[in-house]
């Protein structure tokens, strides 16, 4: 009987410690789902934000035109050229660097380059799509979001290289980030490609994360919840200092 009950005992603590990691995993999982929900909203409202602003100057257009020949006809040349550089300024302010067709795409893409161009990382995209689509375009955000950040995250790591070639040589190491978006038998394509350096760590047919940090691994986890969850095709490729990620899903 004691026997039974050291057992029944074991096999409780087994199933608690499973459950509760299982919880665990859940809360985190929702903690950064949210965080990364709330961040795609925000973007995507100063986009709206921004496209507002320009059909507001679109609008005003015609006053512009009518102020400035105001003032070249009565030779106030001074408050002309002061009244043209408010407005060069103005428009410069919502010029985004890229529009895709659709307004929440252009929200996570325009802040993640920007980003990455701010690191000194070379950034060169082509992006198109759809207005409609049959994934959710919080789904595809968190896919985007989540697929520069590890590019960036990987790019930035080439610094810590302590190679002797590096050291000899004296240059900054070559940061580049590919993007490609589109149409592509009747899918919607998706691959990023980074430069990386060394060999990234794989178990098995799985490529693990290099960020140290609480959210360690979940971005990858989540890219392919997603992707399956639309079943979806994804393959990463790490070869000559490159890594990529090709996902394709339904359109």
């Amino acid at each position: 009987m004691v026997i039974y009950i050291g057992i029944g005992t074991a096999i409780l603590i087994v199933l608690g410690a499973i459950v509760l990691r299982m919880y665990l995993i859940f809360l985190v999982d929702k903690r950064i789902s949210s965080y990364q929900n709330d961040l795609i909203l925000k973007h995507c409202d100063e986009i709206h934000h921004v496209y507002s602003q320009m059909r507001g100057w679109r609008h005003d257009y015609h006053n512009h035109i009518q102020a400035m020949k105001a003032f070249l006809s009565l030779g106030q040349e001074a408050e002309h050229a002061d009244y043209l550089n408010k407005l060069d300024a103005d428009l410069i302010s919502v010029d985004t660097v890229l529009k895709t067709g659709n307004v929440m795409m252009d929200a996570i893409l325009n802040s993640k380059i920007s980003l990455a161009v701010s690191k000194q990382i070379q950034v060169n995209v082509k992006a198109s799509v759809p207005e409609k689509l049959v994934v959710s375009e919080i789904d595809l955000c968190v896919i985007i979001g989540n697929l520069i950040d590890n590019a960036t995250e990987a790019c930035m790591k080439l610094d810590e290289m302590k190679g002797e070639e590096k050291r000899r040589e004296r240059e900054e190491p070559n940061r580049f980030i590919r993007i490609f978006i589109g149409k592509h038998k009747e899918m919607l394509y998706i691959s990023v490609s980074n430069s990386v350096g060394g060999e990234v760590k794989r178990v098995g047919e799985s490529y693990l994360s290099t960020k140290n940090s609480p959210s360690h691994g979940f971005g990858l986890i989540r890219i392919d919840r997603i992707t399956a969850k639309y079943d979806g095709f994804i393959n990463r490729q790490s070869e000559d200092g490159v890594f990529a990620t090709e996902i394709m899903l339904p359109l």
